[in-house]
């Protein structure tokens, strides 16, 4: 299993010069293989995701940056945004899938698609903060606006609204979950497994089912 070590920046001694600047402390993440980072989110990785009225600030918010394994069998640099609070279950998860050789399609912010669920679910992106509402659902807020969850290959892992609708559209091939093909989340996988020790919900449980979907609370 990889092992992680969760490294905090540590105050200077007291004879030690005062800085030259302040800074907020910085928290670095070492791993073996999943080779994880966690620090602050520059501006520039929020962009539109967070916006008037959030639930969340930037403050609380982390950028994950770690290794996964892809569909072509090599191993791949991605990012995600989350709630502070949810950086140890998703590097949990996240380095369980990397030991499997889960393969994820690609891991980018959503600033990278402007805060465009539908096109960054098309896109089969995983993705954690988002401040949107819930997608088929828009008079429900989504917990990715608070970073607490995490959309894992949703073309392989579509969501069925409360209308019926298949999101992504792509993922309508993928309704049927037997036979397990590469990227799917099943019951007793990898994934969900790992979620579950954190005391994480699976949205694969709901009488609408979201296959991509993991959440702290369950929403």
């Amino acid at each position: 299993m990889t092992a992680v070590a969760v490294l905090f920046a540590s105050a200077a001694p007291a004879c030690s010069p005062p800085p030259r600047a302040q800074h907020r402390p910085q928290v670095r993440v070492v791993a073996h293989t999943l080779a994880a980072e966690v620090t602050e989110v520059p501006a520039g990785k929020l962009g539109t995701t967070l916006r008037a009225g959030c639930p969340v600030t930037a403050e609380r918010l982390r950028l994950i940056r770690v290794n996964h394994w892809g569909f072509d069998g090599k191993v791949h640099r991605g990012e995600l945004i989350a709630h502070r609070d949810a950086v140890e279950p998703l590097l949990h998860a996240l380095g369980r899938a990397f030991d499997a050789r889960f393969p994820i399609r690609r891991m980018r912010v959503m600033a990278e698609y402007g805060g465009d669920d539908g096109a960054a679910m098309a896109d089969d992106n995983t993705s954690a903060f988002n401040c949107r509402p819930v997608t088929g659902d828009p008079g429900k807020r989504s917990r990715h606006s608070w970073g607490l969850a995490v959309d894992f290959n949703p073309v392989e892992n579509p969501y069925v609204d409360v209308r019926g609708r298949v999101h992504p559209a792509a993922g309508r091939a993928h309704l049927r979950r037997d036979p397990v093909r590469p990227g799917m989340i099943t019951e007793d996988g990898v994934v969900a497994t790992a979620f579950r020790e954190v005391g994480w919900h699976w949205g694969g449980d709901w009488s609408n089912p979201d296959y991509q979907h993991f959440s702290s609370d369950g929403g």
